[in-house]
């Protein structure tokens, strides 16, 4: 236990030194431009905490309410950045984030939307919620000032996206008929390959639900239209139309007659299928152009149409900043049991907000979870972010997943214990937030030697390696700064 909290210790201490060496060699300003989002803002519950024990509050109340309502909204912006960054990352490179995100509340956050009473926890604590609407593009430009080498492995990779493509030409010979054209489609497909994304066939696709269907007896019909379901269509939806103008051109000097071809004109447009947007369209004529043949010119189409797309481009249409999912627990005693869970969670890291829906006698307790960033990561997430966590603060396997469906995760939560216990367990020991808070932040919260042996409970490896670092007398610089930011 001891070595494997001493090799934890020794890998936050390298981390934070090495992260004190970027915060040297970057130099970088924040810089805040206008959101990138199609959802500009987020809004995020957050619960804040202080240490009222701390020398320095005995001397100046005034200070322990400043810091209160500091640490919420740092909480706040924590939580929109878990849209971006894993919760691993987050913890590692705390001090680094801090510096260039969380610290930033003035500029990030648009305003406070509510911001409850402080109030003083049977677990030490002063606690205090705040509801904020938080900027996202704000949030993710904060992000990407940092070292381009450092920011490679914080932005959240954002899946691997499915996109089609279609490319139609047309000319006076062919009327009104359009033509599906390989060339320029290949070549579009080269540049969406080289983003590492799919190339996605609708065509196909549809075909192979057709076929499923078709040929499916009625006895297992209802197997085969699951099946069917998860023949997705593309992401994305990339169609192109060219229209072409043929000419004869005669040569004086030999009076051979050649065909030129010609593009009146050309549109793009790219659908986000998840939505049903058209998040770009364009119309362009290109001119003093002229192509000997059809593949030449649709070769070069192929090309002008590819520029038109980054990678950048898809990312800022991809990422879903939270979805909303069912959060139910089976097995909880009592309605107060259930609205102390709902305080518990509002800490956690991934759950942007959380509502009690209903609670049954019968034990089965549902909420209405907003949770940070995408659907790849769920499953994991929801075990380390959540159920690790709360177990940590009762100090036993007290909850486990029953079952995780897209939109619905059932808990089951056992103990022997009676309803007065678990109150006093869920009151008086420190929030399960603080379970796999970083070192860092752990330092800025609990500043009085009992309050983080209260901590230790829950998170043994941090304060072990806070207290080495104390102890020990090493890095001195980097601790100091984490225990004054």
């Amino acid at each position: 236990m001891m070595a494997s909290m001493r090799k934890r210790a020794d890998g936050w201490s390298r981390r934070l030194l090495l992260q004190g060496m970027i915060y040297l060699l970057c130099g970088l300003s924040l810089v805040l431009p206008g959101p990138v989002f199609a959802q500009e803002t987020i809004v995020v519950t957050a619960e804040g905490l202080a240490d009222p024990n701390a020398d320095t509050y005995a001397r100046d109340k005034g200070l322990l309410i400043d810091d209160l309502r500091r640490d919420a909204r740092r909480q706040a912006i924590e939580k929109a950045v878990g849209v971006f960054v894993e919760g691993s990352t987050l913890v590692e490179n705390y001090v680094l984030i801090n510096d260039r995100v969380l610290s930033e509340s003035k500029g990030l956050i648009k305003r406070v939307i509510k911001e409850s009473k402080p109030w003083l926890g049977e677990d030490g604590f002063v606690h205090m919620l705040v509801k904020a609407e938080v900027y996202l593009g704000g949030v993710e430009e904060a992000l990407k000032t940092m070292s381009r080498q450092s920011r490679i492995s914080y932005i959240r990779e954002y899946g691997n996206p499915r996109i089609s493509v279609a490319v139609l030409a047309q000319d006076a010979d062919r009327g009104s008929r359009q033509t599906r054209s390989d060339i320029a489609e290949n070549l579009l497909k080269e540049r969406i390959s080289a983003f590492g994304y799919r190339v996605w066939s609708e065509d196909v696709t549809q075909a192979l639900k057709t076929e499923m269907m078709e040929s499916s007896a009625l006895s297992n019909q209802t197997q085969t239209t699951v099946s069917v379901s998860h023949l997705k269509a593309a992401d994305f939806s990339i169609i192109g139309r060219v229209r072409f103008d043929v000419r004869e051109v005669r040569l004086s000097s030999s009076g051979i007659r050649l065909k030129k071809h010609l593009i009146t004109s050309w549109t793009v447009k790219c659908v986000n299928n998840n939505t049903g947007e058209e998040i770009y369209f364009n119309n362009k004529i290109p001119r003093h152009n002229s192509w000997p043949t059809e593949d030449q010119a649709l070769e070069d189409v192929g090309r002008m149409i590819g520029q038109e797309f980054s990678k950048d481009f898809f990312e800022s249409h991809l990422v879903q900043p939270s979805h909303l999912f069912e959060l139910r627990v089976i097995g909880l005693p009592s309605y107060d049991i259930g609205v102390l869970l709902k305080k518990e969670m509002i800490g956690l890291r991934p759950f942007l907000d959380v509502s009690l829906r209903n609670y049954s006698t019968h034990g089965l307790t549902s909420y209405e979870v907003n949770f940070a960033g995408g659907q790849d990561s769920f499953a994991q997430t929801i075990n380390s972010a959540v159920i690790i966590p709360l177990n940590a603060k009762f100090g036993s396997e007290v909850f486990s997943v029953d079952t995780l469906a897209r939109d619905v995760v059932t808990l089951v939560f056992q103990s022997d214990k009676n309803e007065q216990e678990l109150v006093s367990e869920f009151n008086s020991k420190p929030p399960a937030a603080l379970a796999d808070a970083s070192p860092a932040r752990i330092a800025h919260v609990a500043r009085n030697e009992a309050t983080l042996k209260k901590v230790e409970m829950i998170n043994p490896d941090a304060v072990a390696f806070l207290t080495e670092q104390r102890d020990g007398g090493s890095n001195a610089a980097v601790i100091n700064e984490i225990n004054n930011f």
